[in-house]
């Protein structure tokens, strides 16, 4: 999430370290989660009957994977539902940004309710454990843990694994004698289909992951394209997804009609009741206990890790809107450790509130919908209406029949569902009333020029005003603050005369990926500590006879940032001071001395001064 002031097209470009194998199963830890619960709540729905929605539903999210295939594929710096909406209307781009969030704030309460249940807590008890659980990944994210979303990638694999064994323990006793034809009429069926329509969630991660993403090997940086290494992550997510939900339903409709009360007991945690079943029916009762809270302890600390990457995107979007001048500045200030501290705020408080303000478990999932349909229509409307998007004509017939189903879905859900239209209101009359706010302090304003004018402002106007610096070795250092590692790098670079690089990170530590370039790039004349640092070195420079070059950059990840402009501009010698932070800082977000000894190419010298 680095913004050099260099820009882009000066060749600095942000790493792009996630492969389709970490892609993959961070997407997993989202969406691969959906059917610890959809199952369950599709047969309180239509009980015996709910084969077809569960079908339906899973029809419906592999068509949904497929079409972001196709958005990553043309929005490789970053695909999801605010960027691309934003090539149409800043208006819709925020509108759909805000669906998002309230699809956070929902996930958040509901991912927490369902981890609580699969680790044994009663419903009694599970709205007072989510809360406390939301507060303890609100307490981890104070100090804005660059790891901490990462829990899902060591919990995705023996996830997988126990579907497995549930479908095969579960395999033998498959049947349609159990299975009910519908109930109801066409219109009842499509409001309980709309009632249960929750796996969805996930894909807008791994369209704003395509900004990190290792590109395809027939491209490069001016011309990124990563829509093998989104499809490798897609597809194999989707088709477990798709099959482990279909087959789990199957498997839950295959049980006695006299299992019913206990099936709907059990809709927060349906997978671990099945795993013990058929883990007793398959071996032994025992072995049905300890299957079923083996299972319990995996998709509870998944559903544990999907409530923190709610936390830190709702934290994230909130913080690029903010940026982007959206929302009040105040929403972009950040806590000594990088952590926007106004969405870390909100990112607890709300969750939390509608935990406080919903009655159960149902009543949670029937907001959930909402905002995660409204988030993906607003995405695949605005890609399909898109004129500049190269799409053939059966991708585009195919994302606008998608857009249209989710359309109508969306309707359904504020016809049905007055609780959820009232929280979608809620969450874009809170957030509108903000951004309009923010522009009327901002004095942000449409001003409409010739295309004559408009072509002057080119993307490498920065490149153009770079002075002419002469060769020779470049030192960089990086600056924290006024200290001595500051006049040690001059020294050594007035000995060698060589140009000195002067660079200042400023940490934000956010998860949402996918910022659209701004107009206005952070320049370190307006932060305060970076234009002490900078006037200083420019000053001593001046009288040393020795040429500063300031670099200044926005960043999640200092110590890669620096690594990687390091490596872009080419410079022969690092100059970094010693760390001062404490030792449970040390342990939450790693030392930056390490992670860049670790990753610094060869060719460049590192001086760690202290």
């Amino acid at each position: 999430m680095a913004e050099p002031v260099f820009g882009p097209a000066a060749g600095v470009h942000r790493p792009r370290n996630v492969d389709w194998k970490r892609a993959a199963a961070l997407l997993y830890g989202d969406w691969g989660t959906s059917k610890a619960y959809v199952i369950g709540l599709a047969f309180v729905a239509a009980g015996f009957a709910s084969f077809p929605i569960i079908l339906a539903v899973c029809a419906l999210t592999a068509v949904v994977g497929y079409n972001y295939i196709i958005v990553c594929s043309h929005f490789p710096d970053g695909g999801g539902v605010y960027s691309a909406a934003r090539k149409q209307s800043r208006f819709l781009a925020s509108a759909g940004a805000l669906l998002l969030v309230a699809n956070f704030i929902v996930t958040a309460a509901l991912s927490g309710w369902a981890a609580v249940s699969y680790l044994g807590v009663s419903s009694e008890n599970a709205r007072l454990a989510t809360a406390g659980l939301i507060l303890v990944v609100g307490i981890i994210n104070y100090f804005g843990p660059r790891h901490s979303g990462s829990v899902s990638i060591w919990l995705a694999v023996p996830a997988v694994l126990v579907v497995i064994l549930i479908v095969a323990f579960s395999g033998p006793h498959l049947k349609v004698a159990e299975l009910e034809p519908a109930h109801s009429t066409f219109a009842v069926t499509w409001i309980q289909f709309v009632g249960v329509i929750l796996a969805l969630s996930g894909v807008e991660a791994v369209a704003n992951l395509t900004g990190v993403m290792k590109l395809d090997p027939d491209s490069s940086p001016e011309r990124p394209k990563v829509t093998h290494t989104a499809t490798k992550a897609i597809v194999p997510v989707a088709i477990e997804v798709v099959f482990g939900t279909a087959l789990l339903g199957w498997a839950m409709l295959s049980l006695p009609k006299f299992f019913g009360p206990q099936l709907a007991d059990h809709k927060e945690d349906m997978l671990r009741f099945l795993a013990e079943h058929y883990g007793a029916v398959a071996i032994a009762p025992w072995f049905g206990t300890a299957f079923g809270i083996a299972v319990g302890i995996v998709f509870g600390l998944l559903l544990f890790s999907a409530v923190n990457t709610a936390v830190v995107a709702l934290i994230g979007v909130v913080f690029m809107m903010a940026q982007d001048g959206e929302m009040p500045r105040q929403l972009a200030r950040l806590n000594r450790h990088g952590v926007p501290q106004l969405p870390l705020l909100a990112a607890i408080a709300l969750p939390i509130l509608v935990l406080a303000l919903t009655s159960d478990f149902n009543a949670l999932a029937g907001l959930y919908a909402v905002g995660v349909v409204g988030a993906i229509a607003v995405n695949l409307g605005s890609c399909s209406f898109n004129r500049e998007l190269a799409l053939g004509w059966l991708q585009r017939f195919i994302m606008v029949s998608t857009f249209l189903v989710l359309f109508a879905v969306e309707v359904t859900i504020a016809k049905t569902k007055p609780d959820a239209l009232f929280f979608a209101c809620s969450v874009l009359g809170i957030g509108l009333t903000l951004r309009f706010y923010s522009h009327k302090l901002s004095g942000l304003t449409t001003l409409t020029v010739t295309r004559k004018i408009a072509d002057m402002v080119v993307p490498n106007l920065p490149i153009t005003m770079q002075p002419r610096l002469e060769e020779g070795q470049k030192i960089m250092v990086a600056a924290r603050g006024i200290n001595p590692v500051l006049n040690f790098a001059l020294e050594e670079a007035q000995l060698r005369k060589a140009v000195l690089c002067v660079v200042y990170v400023k940490e934000v530590v956010v998860y949402f990926s996918a910022a659209p370039a701004v107009a206005g790039r952070p320049r370190w004349q307006e932060d305060p500590e970076a234009n002490a640092i900078m006037s200083l070195m420019l000053k001593e420079g001046q009288q040393r006879g020795v040429c500063v070059l300031p670099v200044y950059a926005v960043s999640e990840d200092a110590a890669a940032t620096i690594v990687d402009l390091s490596a872009t501009m080419g410079v022969d010698c690092l100059v970094i001071g010693t760390t001062q932070r404490g030792a449970l800082t040390n342990l939450l977000r790693g030392n930056a001395a390490n992670h860049i000894a670790e990753n610094l190419p060869d060719s460049i010298r590192l001086v760690i001064f202290g």
